[in-house]
């Protein structure tokens, strides 16, 4: 074995390895990364963050196609620029062949005739390839391309986009597009205050629903419309947005990732900031996938992926975009959780019960309140109604002060993190009074007040007034948004609160198994499972005694070593099903069943025509859990690692879990905590314990050996990894491996 699980990576692992020649450096968005800033497969450790203040508030944009002729789709983008440069205080120069002036400006006939320094050029031409070669030698920094009919419409688009993205990486300038629009240059109010979320979008129109929370008091701050992202892509902006101090949260709507890895380091980037990233993430179905696809020009990404690798790094994925826009308000306005118990707190008994089992359904914790808390509410809520949590009050005292101090009293328990009032309709006066104590208890508290509001109409004065005036109340219309947004509110403390980066402990340098594991590789080919387990061998990864044999009389004396009973296998690369082909034979207790099994499995495979490289000659292994373990390359993402059940119930009930490397020994575990059949690990109907901890350290190592082996190896897959009981270990009884 090469060393012990602890901490965050294999530290046996680590502490053992030597350099096997230098790695190249990389460059990932124009930023070259040292050796030292990658991992062992190559791949940057770091966000490069883009300098995106001079986009966002340029002191000068260059409008390139600009025009004022009525009727024309130029003219009223000019127009919008004009009005947007106005208010960011930039300066605007229109730029058109045969124009003198634009809305009375003076024109430049080109970029090259620009006399002054631009920070910003805004293409309004159906080809921006030709000016971006103009732009760089005008030294200008960023450039928005609006053109369409690039990667989005297929095989021809897609060449078009890349020439333009390659103008783009030789130009040194940043450009948004193409096949984008105008709503980086939207009026934002500036009259709000408090954190603020910032917005990205693929698609324009799907941002809109996140703008208008302007007009119910939600302040935005910036807004992304990445659109093909042939230079400038989501993560670029997820990263910048993460490092500014007045972004609460960032809400994204997601068609495609062009890079796994960027994505990963961004999100990374916003974990370690404590920014939530809130995010709508199409491609869940086959007709999702393609649309986007389609919309786009993207890879959408194989969906189990995208989903683990966002949990991993606190990405909080939604599906809707109402869920979007309260998910993300909610997260940038509330301040850091004292405690994670959640109170309901209802005027009617039904209310409270129907929202208590769906927050509990949710993961939501309800603590009964104390004794001598429910005492305290009984003075002012008769006793007959029950105040354990969800607290009915039977109606919420209006004539009086005692509506407060009930309030009052219930954020007072320090069991109290947040406290949930559904409204299901207006009655006023009762829920005009009942808004108004909330909104002032908000305001008095530092613990998390939200409400339900379910009119459908919403045009009551307590809600448009004293709800929606409030920037410390939370304000919903449904229960489902809220207790969605309640619990990504406290998972996503909890994940800041003790994340420690992944990236700060991947493996920077090989370990001694790699040049092991590189002489077993065959190129496009299928290894034998005697060479895939010598492979495990190599990452320390225990399998089962055994022996290759190609005689009658050598598969006894094998046994003879191997130690009675023992299993009989067919190895050769062809073979990926041995059990339906009869290649198997287990609990041989002799030697003529040694010999008889050898001369059956020998002729099965000349039947089938299969080539051997021998007969396995295998240790019996004890019983335990049969799991599963593998790694695959995702198209976006690069190696990922899979764990489950195994035998046949991997393919039954395709009870797997799935993350990206690098990853730790908690998110390992925390694989395993995903898995339907989790118990089956702890031990049922009198079976002992499995050794959970031998199963963390196999995952681990495999994931070691699918980054050093990324070049080289697609596919692997442990089936079974018969995991004995505790303290016993975990034993790889067969393996298949793929070579690239």
């Amino acid at each position: 074995m090469l060393g012990s699980t602890h901490g965050t990576f294999t530290t046996g692992l680590r502490a053992r390895v030597v350099a096997c020649g230098e790695a190249p450096p990389v460059v990932v968005h124009g930023v070259t990364a040292a050796p030292g800033d990658q991992d062992v497969s190559g791949r940057p450790l770091h966000a490069p963050v883009p300098d995106l203040d001079r986009f966002f508030r340029p002191e000068s944009v260059a409008v390139v196609g600009a025009s004022d002729t009525e009727g024309r789709p130029n003219t009223g983008i000019t127009r919008q620029l004009l009005a947007w440069a106005e208010r960011v205080g930039a300066r605007l120069v229109p730029v058109h062949p045969t124009r003198t002036s634009v809305f009375g400006i003076d024109c430049v006939p080109s970029v090259g005739a620009l006399t002054e320094p631009v920070d910003l050029a805004v293409l309004l031409v159906a080809d921006p390839l030709p000016v971006i070669e103009e732009l760089a030698a005008a030294k200008v920094r960023f450039a928005v391309a609006f053109a369409s009919g690039f990667a989005e419409t297929g095989e021809a688009g897609a060449a078009a986009q890349e020439r333009l993205a390659a103008a783009v990486r030789h130009s040194g300038l940043r450009l948004l597009g193409p096949n984008t629009n105008l709503n980086a240059f939207e009026r934002f109010r500036e009259d709000l205050e408090g954190p603020a979320v910032a917005l990205i979008t693929q698609s324009g129109h799907q941002g809109r629903p996140v703008f208008t929370l302007q007009e119910l008091g939600v302040r935005l701050s910036h807004w992304a419309p990445t659109g093909n992202e042939a230079d400038l892509e989501t993560s670029d902006f997820i990263s910048y947005f993460a490092g500014r101090p007045e972004v609460g949260a960032i809400a994204c709507y997601v068609e495609g990732l062009k890079d796994g890895r960027s994505f990963l380091l961004a999100a990374d980037r916003a974990a370690r900031h404590g920014v939530p990233v809130v995010a709508v993430k199409v491609g869940r179905t086959e007709t999702g996938a393609r649309t986007a696809a389609s919309h786009t020009g993207k890879l959408t990404g194989a969906d189990q992926v995208v989903d683990a690798a966002m949990r991993q790094y606190g990405v909080i994925r939604v599906d809707g975009l109402d869920q979007l826009q309260d998910t993300a308000t909610l997260l940038a306005r509330a301040r850091r959780p004292v405690a994670d118990g959640v109170v309901v707190y209802s005027i009617s008994g039904g209310t409270g019960a129907h929202f208590a089992d769906l927050a509990t359904a949710a993961g939501l914790e309800l603590p009964t309140l104390p004794q001598d808390k429910q005492d305290e509410l009984h003075q002012w809520i008769p006793e007959y109604l029950s105040v354990a949590n969800p607290v009915d009050n039977g109606g919420h005292p209006v004539g009086d002060w005692r509506g407060r101090k009930i309030i009052d009293a219930i954020l007072a328990d320090p069991s109290v993190g947040v406290l949930i009032c559904p409204i299901t309709g207006p009655f006023p006066p009762m829920s005009d009074r009942l808004a108004q104590d909330l909104a002032d208890a908000a305001e008095a508290t530092d613990k998390l007040v939200c409400v339900v509001w379910g009119s459908p109409v919403g045009t009551e004065e307590a809600y448009r007034t004293t709800l929606l005036g409030s920037s410390r109340l939370a304000t919903f219309r449904t229960f489902s948004n809220c207790i969605g947004a309640v619990k990504a509110y406290l998972d996503h403390h909890r994940f800041t609160s003790g994340y420690r980066s992944p990236f700060d402990e991947a493996p920077r340098t090989p370990s001694p198994s790699l040049r092991k594991a590189q002489a077993l590789m065959r190129p496009g080919r299928r290894l034998s499972e005697h060479a895939a387990k010598q492979l495990l061998r190599a990452y320390g990864i225990r399998v089962p005694r055994e022996q290759l044999v190609t005689s009658a009389a050598a598969a006894v004396r094998a046994a003879g070593l191997v130690g009675y009973p023992v299993v009989m296998k067919a190895s050769g690369a062809q073979l990926a099903h041995k059990t339906e082909l009869g290649l198997v034979k287990v609990g041989l207790t002799s030697a003529s069943q040694v010999r008889d099994a050898y001369r059956e499995l020998t002729d099965i495979a000349r039947f089938e025509s299969i080539d051997l490289d021998g007969i396995l000659v295998c240790q019996m292994v004890g019983r335990g859990v049969e799991m599963v373990v593998g790694v695959t390359r995702d198209e976006l993402f690069g190696p990922t690692v899979t764990v489950g059940l195994g035998g046949v119930l991997v393919e039954v009930l395709g009870d797997t879990a799935v993350r990206v490397p690098p990853f730790g020994e908690q998110e390992a575990r925390s694989m395993l905590a995903d898995l339907r059949g989790r118990a089956l690990l702890d031990g049922v109907r009198g079976a002992p314990p499995a050794d959970v901890d031998a199963l963390v350290e196999v995952v681990l190592r495999v994931q070691r050996m699918a980054l050093e082996l990324d070049g080289d190896l697609t596919e692997l897959d442990i089936n079974p990894l018969m995991v004995l009981p505790r303290g016993q270990g975990a034993v790889a009884l067969d393996a298949l491996a793929v070579c690239r």
